[in-house]
């Protein structure tokens, strides 16, 4: 064999392993017990330890370097090679003790987060993510000086390859130039309206799961290739070809789950959508957390809170809940899920202020890696930032920095892919539109196959052959920008038109 031939074999037996390790995360996140929880640390340390080993070992080094002096490679191939080496380069610049003392680390503090979640206890998880913080300030520093990246920059190219804050900080402050100004518009709009109905629960959770698995068949998901379970944060996870996703259930809110299912249905359909004969390959596996979150919100966002998606959905709420009047109608429906409100709770914001979470997460994470914000300084900082931005008072920590599971899983780096993916997801969605005129007809309808297919065709096919701006200027015509973004809110909340 070639030594391009070894390395896809390598590949496809780390590919194994971090599926295994997956799928151990999502079981640790939805049924296993509390008691078994070191016990899953150490068993997800060990797997990790080996994909490190299988990256950094001698012989890795050796066939990398053979195969780029073996030849000119076919394109896919050729960028499956430029894929591998960047692994092995982000896995070379860390020690492979302090990748498992990371993952021992974070399995103790995402256990211990859920219980100060739940009591509001910021104390008890403090000392459990200051150490979680000081492993990945130490895994930023050493890819920082392999990679020749800031520390902050090193991690966030884990999860978006080749993003930099130098990109992300333009588009942020272009956005806080002009968000404040549209919210404070769009509500002015609301309040000129009547207050659309409110809809009477308790809604049964049976029922709610039974809606969300239809709509999931409706947008496409393959349940001989995934399944939907409950977790105490909504998520994607799993392995190839086994795509797991999960939400939570407020029997007094059903579209808190509904739209947090289609949410993750989202980023199933990318990971099931990727390309089969790469599948196992890093060129087939999805661009990065920008294009992957990208991909949830044209489902959520986009497609599912359009004028068009409550035509359909309606009658099925309807029928599904036993209920009828004016309050379900779908110009009701479609009112009251597209309110502007600032709240405190990132995952159940609009899409308005939403940027507002993100802006507020990104200042603090760049903060504490930096060193600039210690842990124990967190609670205070957080309180401010979302006073200062939404005019919100945080009554506690459970409502405030202890809502969300980034931190305490070691996630620094990932919170600004959501706002870019949702700047993706309004160029996107566009050029799809453009595509397929009759998109929202088809919508209406319940129909996704025009939008999915093309997704299919111009991103979830494409696995990392592109990089994120390559990606885009070819399925949009422009790299990724504000401009997209900026005209579906006015549209929608200035317009008049709701879309």
């Amino acid at each position: 064999m070639t030594a391009y031939q070894i390395l896809e074999q390598r590949f496809a037996r780390l590919a194994a392993l971090e599926g295994a390790a997956g799928i151990l995360g999502w079981d640790a996140q939805t049924l296993m017990p509390d008691g078994a929880a070191e016990a899953r640390g150490d068993q997800l340390a060990i797997l990790r330890g080996l994909a490190h080993g299988m990256l950094t070992a001698p012989e890795a080094a050796e066939e990398l370097a053979a195969a780029e002096q073996g030849g000119e490679l076919e394109p896919w191939a050729a960028a499956n090679l430029r894929e591998m080496r960047r692994a092995q380069a982000h896995a070379t610049a860390v020690p492979r003790d302090l990748v498992e003392a990371s993952s021992r680390a974070v399995s103790r503090s995402e256990m211990v987060w859920r219980e100060a979640r739940r009591d509001a206890d910021f104390a008890r998880l403090e000392p459990h993510l200051a150490e979680v913080l000081r492993l990945q300030r130490e895994i930023g520093q050493a890819k920082g000086a392999a990679l020749g990246l800031d520390p902050y920059d090193a991690l966030l190219d884990g999860y978006d390859p080749g993003m930099r804050r130098a990109t992300i900080d333009p588009l942020f402050a272009d956005l806080t130039g002009w968000l404040p100004d549209l919210i404070a518009r769009a509500r002015e709009i609301q309040a000129s309206r009547p207050a659309p109905l409110p809809l009477a629960g308790p809604f049964d959770v049976a029922v709610q799961r039974d809606l969300g698995l239809r709509l999931m068949e409706a947008v496409g998901f393959d349940f001989t290739r995934g399944r939907l379970d409950i977790s105490l944060h909504p998520f994607c996870g799993g392995a190839t070809d086994d795509v797991r996703i999960t939400t939570r259930y407020d029997a007094a809110d059903f579209g808190r789950a509904l739209m947090g299912v289609l949410h993750e249905t989202g980023h199933a359909l990318y990971e099931q959508g990727r390309p089969a004969a790469w599948r196992n390959q890093p060129v087939g596996a999805a661009r990065g957390m920008s294009l992957h979150e990208s991909q949830s919100l044209i489902v959520e966002m986009q497609a599912c809170r359009s004028r068009d998606f409550f035509t359909f959905l309606a009658p099925l709420l309807q029928s599904a809940f036993g209920r009828s009047g004016p309050e379900w109608s779908p110009e009701n429906l479609h009112a009251l899920n597209i309110r502007v409100a600032p709240g405190f709770i990132r995952v159940d914001a609009d899409e308005a202020t939403y940027p507002a979470h993100i802006l507020l997460r990104y200042r603090l994470e760049t903060a504490m890696i930096a060193g600039d914000l210690a842990v124990r300084d967190l609670p205070g900082a957080f309180n401010d930032g979302l006073r200062d931005l939404l005019g919100l008072t945080v009554p506690d920590d459970r409502v405030g920095c202890l809502q969300d599971i980034h931190w305490p899983s070691g996630a620094f780096g990932y919170f600004p892919t959501y706002t870019l993916g949702a700047l993706a997801a309004a160029q996107l969605f566009r050029a799809a539109r453009s595509a397929e005129p009759a998109l929202p007809d088809r919508l209406a309808q319940g129909d996704f196959g025009p939008l999915r297919d093309w997704l299919r065709t111009n991103v979830h096919a494409v696995g990392s052959l592109l990089d994120t701006d390559a990606l885009l200027t070819r399925a949009t015509g422009t790299p990724l920008g504000t401009e997209a973004f900026r005209a579906h809110l006015e549209a929608r909340y200035l317009g008049g038109s709701g879309a």
